[in-house]
């Protein structure tokens, strides 16, 4: 990977340090670089020519941690914590230590989850195309439809505007 492509405001020195500092996980400033390389890179393949699927499973955690408190709000960190489950599911879990969410999606949310997805199928629209009217990301379309990800009332309320869906039954 050039890192040059996605740290371009930094000259020749700085871009060698980078590179190192991006291979020492224990580093002080790797969540910062890692978080700068996230937020400008969305091509898995090129992040997993730097570093294994297994180092990222052990990293993103400390990535996570920290971009949440540099960046409230982040599409992309929302992109690779899709990303981060995506490879955890494909490892069983990533060695042995299990980083899965534990429990089942609690029921109203898939029942929430169905109604949304079947409505805006009807409507003739992609998940993509939903995110982009609802303000979101689409991997945050697809947990919501999967009832994986629980959402506030106004992004709820929101999601029925967009779909026009007047009344959700909530009873069996």
């Amino acid at each position: 990977m050039k890192v040059a492509k996605y740290f371009w405001d930094l000259n020749e020195n700085a871009l060698k340090e980078t590179l190192k500092i991006l291979k020492n996980p224990k580093h002080i400033l790797f969540a910062k670089r890692m978080v700068t390389l996230l937020s400008r890179c969305d091509q898995p393949k090129e992040l997993f020519s730097l570093i294994s699927k297994k180092e990222f499973i052990e990293i993103w955690p400390k990535i996570r941690s920290y971009w949440v408190k540099v960046a409230r709000e982040s599409d992309f960190r929302d992109w690779w914590e899709t990303i981060y489950e995506q490879i955890l599911e494909e490892s069983g879990g990533g060695g042995g230590k299990s980083k899965k969410p534990k429990g089942k999606p609690s029921t109203l949310f898939i029942k929430i989850g169905r109604l949304i997805r079947d409505v805006r199928i009807r409507k003739g629209l992609s998940q993509k195309e939903l995110a982009i009217k609802a303000g979101m990301k689409q991997p945050d379309i697809s947990k919501i439809e999967e009832g994986k990800k629980n959402i506030t009332t106004t992004t709820l309320a929101r999601l029925c505007s967009i779909l026009d869906i007047k009344k959700i039954e909530l009873q069996p």
